[in-house]
C-alpha cells in the first residue's frame, strides 16, 4: 500500500503518543522531547497494554502498566523491576515506516524505498473522520484513491486519506499557502456531510 498518511504534525507534539487506526491496524504514533516520529503496534511486548496508554520520556516510550521503556528503534531499554538487567535484543516493540514530511505524519505497514507523497506547496489544516470507506470517497470524488486527492478550488484543497476501516476513514486536509482556515474548514465539513448522505 505504501505510505499513508497518519496525522497532522501539530496533534502529536514532542513528548506526547497517541493512537491511530490504518488500515485496522492499530498503532501508537509518538515524538520524542527532539521531535522524531515513530509508529508502533499499539502493544506492548510484555503484557499486551497498548503504549499509546504511554508516556514519552525524552527519547523513549514507556508502557504504563510495568514501566518498560523502549528506545525509538523499538528495542527495550530499561525494565525498572529488574533496573540491574540488559535486556535481550528480542524484547522489542513492533515498528513500522514513519516520516514527518510537510507538517504530515505519514506511516507505512510495509516495507518501500520510496519517498512520502509530495503534497506541493500547501500547508495542513485539519483533520476530519469521514463515516465512508475510502472506496466510497474515491468514487464520490471520481478519482482513484492516491495517497493525496487534489480537489483544488480557492484554497487548492488537498486531501490525504488515511483508511481506518472498510466503513471509516479520516481526512487530513492541506490548502495553498495563506488560505482562510475557517473557510477551509467549513468547506471540509460541507463536503463530509455531503458525501456521508451519497454514501448511506
Amino acid at each position: 500500500m505504501g505510505w499513508i498518511a497518519g496525522g497532522l504534525c501539530a496533534d502529536v507534539p514532542p513528548g506526547t503518543v497517541v493512537p491511530i487506526c490504518v488500515d485496522g491496524v492499530d498503532l501508537a504514533v509518538w515524538c520524542s522531547q527532539k521531535g522524531t516520529f515513530s509508529a508502533w503496534g499499539d502493544r506492548c511486548p510484555h503484557r499486551g497494554m497498548r503504549l499509546s496508554h504511554g508516556f514519552v520520556r525524552g527519547e523513549t516510550l514507556s508502557c504504563i502498566y510495568h514501566g518498560w521503556q523502549y528506545d525509538e528503534a523499538g528495542s527495550c531499554a530499561y525494565i525498572p523491576a529488574h533496573p540491574a538487567l540488559t535486556p535481550p535484543k528480542t524484547i522489542c516493540a513492533k515498528s513500522y515506516l514513519c516520516s514527518a514530511k510537510d507538517g504530515v505524519i505519514w506511516v507505512s505497514l510495509t516495507e518501500t524505498t520510496k519517498e512520502p507523497p509530495d503534497i506541493g506547496n500547501r500547508k495542513p489544516v485539519r483533520s476530519l473522520p469521514f463515516d465512508c470507506s475510502p472506496g466510497d470517497l474515491g468514487r464520490l470524488l471520481k478519482t482513484n484513491l492516491h495517497p493525496v486527492i487534489v480537489v483544488g478550488g480557492s484554497s487548492d484543497l488537498a486531501l490525504a486519506v488515511q483508511p481506518v476501516s472498510d466503513r471509516t476513514c479520516m481526512v487530513h486536509a492541506l490548502a495553498a499557502e495563506g488560505h482562510d482556515p475557517k473557510a477551509v474548514s467549513r468547506q471540509l465539513e460541507d463536503m463530509r456531510r455531503a458525501f456521508e448522505e451519497q454514501a448511506a
